[in-house]
């Protein structure tokens, strides 16, 4: 983003600068360095990414119109915006795919997805559309056609979906950790109980959860997609994108619960 906002500064500044408006491009020689210390820090599972069990037990704990929005984002891998924009006349039950074509920002603004990748198909794993013929029969009306609307059809607020879904499902899971103190060991209130400290996943990492399982091995419960595939249903405007964030396997933390298990105990919760 800082490179757009440079780059579209410039072409002003040349502009005005052919006017006669200023002496110079004073931002001609300005460059957007990468940040050294992120650079080369990858995702890590049960830190950036839930792990299977941690999916599992937070979508079981998910109330009423909440589960189909978290099922759908750690099943299909949309982004936020997309989970919010997408309509059901883009949800295609029968073929078992959603076309993703359009998004809502974070200010409610309905448009296009991020990119020209980001308009895309992408197949629905059979947990997905029972989860979805379910909800379409309860799911509130509006004028937008929406798949998540609010209750009154509109398009729902991000805030609402981490803070009265995402979130609540979480601390309902118990996907918390204890609380140490500076030695390291478990803190304990005055019963002598242990105090956790809530960990709480951004809507995101059901995201992130979404493309490890598309990479990893089949041996580990994944899809094994090569790149480029992953880059396709992830909606990434380029490959290297993809390989720059995903390009890691996930050999840990999938390994002792795979993806037909968690569905299977899904659809009999």
């Amino acid at each position: 983003m800082a490179r757009k906002v440079l780059t579209s500064l410039k072409s002003i500044l040349k502009d005005a600068q052919r006017r006669g408006n200023v002496a110079q491009n004073v931002a001609a020689a300005v460059v957007i360095k990468k940040d050294k210390r992120t650079e080369n820090v990858k995702l890590k599972v049960g830190v950036d990414i839930p792990t299977t069990q941690e999916v599992g037990v937070i979508i079981g704990a998910a109330k009423g119109r909440w589960r189909p929005v978290l099922m759908t984002a750690a099943f299909v891998g949309l982004r936020a915006s997309e989970l919010r924009g997408l309509r059901w006349k883009d949800v295609d039950l029968k073929g078992e795919k959603i076309h993703v074509r359009q998004r809502a920002d974070r200010l409610n603004q309905i448009g296009r997805p991020k990119s020209a990748a980001g308009d895309r198909e992408i197949p629905l794993r059979p947990i997905v559309l029972q989860t979805l013929r379910e909800w379409k029969l309860v799911c509130p009306k509006g004028d937008l056609g929406l798949v998540f609307p609010n209750g009154d059809g509109g398009i729902e607020n991000l805030s609402n979906i981490l803070q009265r879904g995402f979130q609540p499902a979480q601390v309902t899971a118990g996907v918390m950790v204890p609380a140490k103190d500076e030695h390291g060991k478990p803190l304990r209130d005055g019963n002598g109980k242990p105090v956790f400290v809530a960990k709480y996943y951004g809507i995101h990492s059901l995201r992130h959860f979404h493309a490890s399982w598309l990479i990893n091995r089949k041996a580990d419960g994944g899809l094994e997609l090569p790149p480029k595939e992953v880059q396709t249903r992830l909606g990434h405007s380029s490959i290297t994108m993809t390989l720059d964030v995903y390009g890691h396997l996930f050999p840990r933390g999938r390994e002792d619960v795979e993806i037909t298990d968690l569905e299977r105990s899904l659809s009999l919760a």
